[in-house]
């Protein structure tokens, strides 16, 4: 049975945003999603109804709208429990990103099990979100970080994670999806190795939720973590997944609120999962927007989504190969995700992007949160046209007619 192909017109109707004109009636190519998402209509409307009609803070509210916010916020952990293949919703923590969710793993997991001279394995890939709360932790309880290179064809280099697995790490934390690259990492035979030898595993799911089928028990991960703003959903919240041992083990990160039980003069007792870990007022509104994106992306098929992103980078990496003096950085279409991070000869990443936006295309430029990476690569950024369900051929020539303008104006 062939995968259903998706209507693209009818998809970009859903958003509003990509009916935009910029710069004085020049429609908007939006080629940054790697950064965030656009927002749905159906995502967009659910939120604001929750605010029109159903605005209330959450748990321990007797009235009508207080049981009514309950409700919609615990649906839709429910949903996203599902959606990422949790064995149950008292898996799934709301945080506000996946910074967020990695420090909590980091400070929480990490305080609790590591002593000094433990070692952590992290990949020259990661964005900065996964390497500064280990460098943190490491420097408070004296840890050993070993780092996975990163190869000349931009995948990990796997013989030196076998390598460093010898040393017996308590930790391996890798991304999914490299935001850079779009390698999409053997997550599955990586964190088996990681058990066997006796780790447990990380994963910085950001890049990979939005765009493939995942499921954190085929995985075989212990935490997994990504973002609603790049899937369709708000900026303000995201998700922890944890396995529920691990996590009943784990002692708060933040103390407040929701995270309670009991509280005395000097001393306190500490809330179930999942609310040992949502101190304070949590991001109802956007917990709700999240459940609806996740509502959204469910309709439309994660395979069908994956599907037509591997059919747009495959056309977008034979398209910019054709432009004279550029280089693109990373593994073929068929190993990476719907990102294109690269250089033209002679013109700086922000030149690009500035000259790009003139004609309406919007492409990120920097060093977008991966330093060691830029480093490995030799290049202080890169510019980087990242591509999501709702994107186009023809936008794709769009992006290349710009880059010959970049060339013909940079001479």
């Amino acid at each position: 049975m062939h995968p259903k192909v998706l209507d693209n017109s009818s998809i970009r109707s859903d958003f509003p945003a990509l009916r935009r004109e910029v710069n004085d009636g020049i429609p908007l190519v939006y080629l940054d999603t790697t950064a965030t998402s656009q927002k749905p209509v159906q995502v967009l409307e659910r939120m604001d109804r929750y605010y029109r009609d159903h605005n209330a803070n959450v748990h321990r509210g007797i009235h009508t709208l207080a049981e009514e916010a309950t409700a919609q916020y615990e649906t839709a952990r429910e949903r996203i429990a599902e959606f990422i293949g949790a064995r149950s919703a008292r898996e799934v923590i709301f945080t506000r990103n996946t910074t967020e969710s990695l420090n909590l793993v980091a400070h929480s997991w990490g305080c609790a099990n590591l002593v000094a001279g433990d070692r952590l394995v992290l990949s020259e890939m990661e964005h900065h979100s996964n390497l500064v709360p280990w460098h943190i932790l490491s420097s408070e309880k004296a840890l050993e970080i070993d780092i996975i290179p990163v190869s000349d064809n931009g995948e990990l280099d796997l013989a030196v994670f076998d390598q460093l697995l010898d040393k017996h790490p308590k930790v391996v934390a890798i991304t999914q999806m490299s935001n850079v690259l779009g390698t999409v990492n053997p997550i599955v035979e990586m964190s088996a190795q990681a058990h066997s030898a006796g780790a447990i595993m990380i994963v910085d799911g950001a890049q990979s939720a939005p765009h493939f089928p995942v499921d954190v028990q085929d995985l075989g991960v212990d935490f997994f973590a990504f973002s609603a703003h790049k899937m369709c959903g708000p900026t303000g919240v995201g998700v922890l997944w944890g396995r529920e041992e691990l996590l009943e083990a784990m002692p708060p990160f933040l103390g407040g609120g929701d995270m309670i039980k009991r509280v005395y003069l000097r001393d306190f007792e500490a809330n179930e999962i999942p609310y040992k870990f949502e101190a304070g007022t949590p991001p109802i509104c956007e917990a709700i927007g999240l459940g609806a994106a996740v509502e959204y992306l469910t309709s439309l098929g994660m395979d069908e989504i994956w599907g037509h992103e591997q059919g747009l980078i495959a056309y977008a990496l034979e398209r910019l190969e054709e432009v004279p003096g550029i280089t693109v950085y990373g593994p073929t279409a068929e190993r990476r995700g719907g990102v294109a991070a690269f250089t033209l000869d002679g013109v700086h990443p922000h030149d690009i992007a500035q000259v790009l936006d003139r004609d309406g295309i919007a492409v990120r430029a920097g060093h977008h949160c991966a330093m060691p990476l830029h480093d490995r690569l030799n290049v202080v950024a890169t510019a980087r046209a990242s591509f999501y369900f709702y994107n186009t051929r023809d936008e794709v020539d769009l992006l290349i007619t710009g880059l010959y303008k970049v060339k013909e104006l940079f001479g």
